[in-house]
């Protein structure tokens, strides 16, 4: 009989913990072998909470417990340090979004994971949740015809953390919140993204308390993609009302709006959760489903072998897309994707 695929979880903070409960019993055959955090009292909490050892490093984990995959969910800047580390020991990776910060880092994680002959999959989470997959499915078969415009947005309750509000640790809310869109997008349109031109602005930063410069809290992204297909991403951090993701792909046939839309003429929401009309209170909310789809998937393709629904080569496409982005921004001008000789 197959024992379980062990995972240890790296970092405790709130997606951390989303991968480590749906760990501990939601995905078959699968068990939480660690969690690991630099902080002291967050891998305290964790460790109390999931009955699991706790590591201050990955370094020490490796040599202190038992696991066949790691899951990466620590901050940006120390994704490509990690993943490059634990494929070295021989262990299959799943790597929260972004990838990294730059292609340099990515191709450095692909490479290391290439080399050690593991699966590297890249936590884009929408492409998992059942409505995207069934939208994906139907432009697949051609029900509106050819994708001509394709519009997604996203928009977060609350500030990100102060390490993600600056842009050389994060590459900004681009990475930290609207790297799923950029995913998304190029996902259902099926082709890449060629020209990016971005408008950033900077309505609550200040006065929650955010020195960081070049910080914005909201975003307009412009784009034209190798089919011929236009399109827009936008986002906003904090957003108050509560967590927002949805999509439009209108095609030469018809239109498909994915997300929670309701036939109303006007329709104001103020709080989380509440109101005339419900939205979702928070991320994880929204994307339940597809949190626990996302992690069973990699479980299974690391246990069984074969290719990740999403891999590598998706999370270096919005890398490049998100960097072309903020040089837009901040030079004020539309820029080409640049993705490089591993396109």
């Amino acid at each position: 009989m197959r024992r379980p695929f062990r995972l240890a979880v790296l970092g405790a903070g709130r997606v951390g913990m989303v991968h480590a409960r749906n760990a501990v019993g939601s995905i078959p055959m699968t068990e939480l072998a660690c969690v690991v955090d630099a902080d002291e009292d967050a891998r305290a909490k964790a460790g109390a909470e999931l009955a699991v050892p706790v590591f201050r490093d990955l370094a020490q984990a490796l040599s202190g417990a038992g696991f066949e995959g790691v899951v990466i969910t620590a901050p940006t800047f120390v994704h490509a340090e990690l993943a490059v580390l634990a494929a070295g020991a021989g262990k299959h990776i799943f790597c929260e979004k972004p990838m990294a910060l730059t292609l340099q880092e990515c191709d450095s994680m692909a490479g290391a994971a290439d080399k050690a002959g593991v699966v590297f999959q890249v936590g884009f989470v929408r492409r998992f949740q059942p409505e995207f997959v069934e939208a994906k499915r139907r432009i697949e078969a051609g029900d509106i015809g050819t994708p001509m415009v394709v519009k997604s947005l996203t928009r977060g309750p609350g500030l990100p953390p102060p390490w993600a509000q600056d842009l050389r640790r994060s590459n900004g809310m681009l990475a930290e919140v609207n790297s799923h869109d950029f995913d998304c997008v190029r996902w259902l349109v099926s082709s890449e993204i060629e020209r990016v031109y971005a408008e950033t602005a900077n309505f609550k930063g200040r006065e929650r308390g955010v020195t960081a410069a070049d910080f914005y809290d909201n975003v307009v992204v412009s784009l034209r993609f190798s089919s011929g297909a236009i399109g827009t991403i936008d986002g906003t951090c904090p957003a108050d009302y509560g967590y927002d993701a949805r999509a439009e792909v209108l095609g030469t046939e018809g239109v498909l709006v994915v997300g929670e839309n309701r036939a109303m003429p006007l329709l104001e929401i103020r709080s989380r959760g509440t109101g005339e009309t419900p939205t979702f209170a928070s991320w994880p909310q929204r994307f339940e489903p597809a949190y626990r789809a996302e992690l069973a998937a990699f479980v299974q393709a690391a246990s069984r072998g074969g290719e990740p629904v999403v891999g590598a080569r998706d999370g270096r496409a919005a890398v490049a897309a998100v960097r072309a982005s903020n040089t837009s921004w901040l030079e004020g001008r539309p820029v080409l994707v640049d993705y490089g000789s591993h396109r």
